[in-house]
């Protein structure tokens, strides 16, 4: 599920976004949740998952400019479309990563142009990206950040190059299936990323952030195979 938000003071444009946003993800047979919000105010209050964005420039008290500063702040990574009468405006927009900006009043063909760009966009991103979702809260997460997972009673840790360590539930199983040919099973409760793999010996991993991961003795040679497999195409 795509979950979209318009931000608008004015009601009868809230209410043509809407009705274009529906329209469109119909056509694409993508199932959305949609909220509005009728000022920066109530959206910063908004503590739920965001994939798309479009927020209205001009606004009373806070505008969307500020209102986006704020969100980016609070780390929102999803896209957001600035809706403006204003296209001198548009050379902020960069600062807070704004992926296009619609002017008003919004003609249809220009909202299909856009979407068609950024539903593309979001195709692409998720196949180098993992959803993850813990509680009400979403994050999206570039696979190669990921040097290893770990599985502890139903609970995924995934171990960035960061230093950073992600916990949430998840069946191993199936994150096995979302994270692909680059990461392999080396041990019912790990998952290593091969991008991060440095060396193998003894029934070690070594990961190229220091840290050790064993490799079970019935994958070892599994894990030969798909280690020279995966070298030769790179």
């Amino acid at each position: 599920m795509i979950h979209i938000a318009i931000c608008d003071d004015e009601k009868h444009m809230s209410d043509q976004i809407r009705s274009m946003v529906f329209g469109f993800f119909r056509k694409k047979n993508r199932e959305i949740c949609l909220q509005t919000f009728s000022s920066g105010e109530e959206l910063l209050k908004y503590d739920g998952q965001i994939d798309i964005l479009f927020l209205d420039i001009q606004m009373k008290d806070i505008d969307g400019m500020e209102t986006a500063r704020k969100l980016r702040g609070d780390k929102f990574r999803g896209f957001l479309i600035f809706i403006t009468v204003m296209k001198e405006m548009v050379f902020q927009s960069f600062e807070v990563q704004a992926y296009d900006y619609l002017v008003k009043p919004v003609e249809e063909n220009q909202f299909e142009k856009t979407m068609e760009r950024l539903y593309a966009s979001m195709q692409n991103a998720s196949k180098d990206s993992l959803l993850v979702q813990k509680g009400y809260e979403g994050r999206i997460i570039r696979k190669g950040e990921i040097v290893f997972c770990e599985v502890i009673d139903r609970k995924i840790y995934l171990t960035l190059a960061s230093g950073e360590v992600i916990d949430y539930y998840e069946r191993i199983e199936n994150l096995e299936t979302k994270l692909g040919n680059c990461f392999f099973r080396c041990h019912r409760s790990y998952l290593i990323n091969l991008e991060h793999l440095k060396g193998y010996k003894n029934g070690t991993a070594y990961m190229d952030n220091g840290r050790e991961v064993p490799v079970s003795r019935l994958r070892s040679r599994e894990f030969s195979s798909v280690v020279l497999k995966y070298m030769k195409n790179m």
